[in-house]
Parts: C-alpha cells; structure tokens; sequence
C-alpha cells in the first residue's frame, strides 16, 4: 500500500503493529549462507546443547532483518530511511519463536534542510511471550507539506 504521510502528520506515541512471523530453521540456513555467519551459535545444534541456552539460537541481524521486513506493510512516498540508532539484541530468539513489532513514534524534529523533518520511531520486536527480542531507533528523513 502507498500513502503520503508529511512530517506535520506525525503524532509522538502514535503506534502500530505489524502481522506475525515465525523463524525457521530454513531462516537461520539462508541467512547464514548470505552473511557468512556460520557460528556454532547458530548452526551447531550438538555444540549448543553444551552452552547456556542449549539450542541454536537466530542470529541477531537476522531478526533485525525479520523485523524491519514486518515493518514494511505500506510505502510512505514522502519518507526514506536516514538510518538506525540503539540497536540491542535484548534475548535470544530460537527456531519455533514467532515474532511480531511495535513501532512507535518517539521524537520528531528539525532538519538541516527546511524541507525535511526527521522522525525517530521505537522499533520493539516481541516473541510469542510477548517479551521484547530487539529493539532499535529508526529514523525517517520526511517531507513537510508546506515547503
């Protein structure tokens, strides 16, 4: 879905969520092939059984990767990325977890350039447990309306 939403248009705490996604080990696989992280965290299931949490467990910039995907249900034509901020991986996420995100608006301002704002969203990233996984800034470069 396309929408244009401006800068003015952004309300602090204003919050969605997104749909449900579960990880596979299929996830853990391709990713691992894509990153070149084949740690034994996340690909040893023997080896693992010896460590704290006694199972593989996803890698870190998988779940960003899933979450920030969960985020994308709409197309804002009037925004684009300026970058990420506080990433922390904040428990483990293992293979069966099924994950779902909350983004809420959490600071908006000024640009250097009069004809963007900038706007911080709280991404929180949720296991079935409803326990936060992840959580990061996401900031959005926005158009204003009247400029």
């Amino acid at each position: 879905m396309f929408i244009k939403k401006y800068f003015e248009e952004f309300e602090l705490n204003e919050s969605r969520g997104t749909r449900e996604r579960t990880v596979t080990e299929a996830d853990i696989i391709i990713h691992a092939e894509q990153s070149g992280d084949f740690f034994p965290h996340h690909m040893d299931e023997e080896w693992c059984k010896t460590q704290p949490f006694k199972k593989r467990i996803a890698h870190g910039t998988l779940i960003f990767t899933l979450a920030i995907g969960l985020t994308a249900d709409f197309v804002n034509e009037v925004s684009m990325t300026y970058g990420y901020e506080r990433l922390r991986f904040i428990k483990p996420v293992f293979i069966g977890d099924t994950l779902n995100v909350s983004v809420t608006i959490k600071d908006k301002k000024e640009y250097k350039k009069p004809q963007y704002g900038l706007v911080t969203e709280l991404v929180e990233t949720f296991n079935q447990h409803n326990e936060v996984v992840m959580a990061c800034e996401h900031i959005l470069l926005v158009n204003k309306r009247d400029i």
